[in-house]
């Protein structure tokens, strides 16, 4: 559960980045940032990966950049659902996408699988052989 909460706050930091820093994305108030955050976590476990199946031969075209139009589409999807969040095209949604995935991946490395904060270790390499 600490995880799941974890994730959302994830997802609605990178959402809300996308509002500030993207034109043509506008989210109405914090409560609808959480909902479309949550809507947002939902779409991507259970609609992108059909839509990845479905387009996979065109990904496979593209090198994998048809990828960032199909994160564009669940974003657009979200925004579709949701009343309080809206795009002005697929292009807010395409930039919008990126603007939380990359917030996602630099804050889940941080947040292990359990939602713990994990700490990095140094490990020192010494020249001594373990045999």
């Amino acid at each position: 559960m600490k995880g799941f909460l974890f994730r959302l706050v994830i997802t609605g930091l990178g959402l809300w980045a996308a509002e500030t820093i993207v034109p043509g994305v506008r989210i109405d108030g914090w409560g609808n940032l959480v909902v479309a955050a949550l809507l947002l976590g939902i779409v991507n476990a259970v609609i992108r990966p059909i839509i990845l199946i479905l387009t996979l031969p065109l990904t496979v075209i593209t090198l994998g950049l048809f990828i960032l139009v199909v994160n564009g589409i669940s974003v657009a999807l979200v925004a579709w659902l949701m009343p309080g969040f809206s795009l002005s095209g697929l292009g807010a949604a395409i930039l919008a996408s990126i603007v939380v995935g990359l917030t996602s991946w630099f804050a889940s490395a941080f947040v292990g699988g359990s939602g713990r904060i994990e700490r990095y270790r140094r490990i020192e390499v010494t020249g001594r052989r373990l045999d």
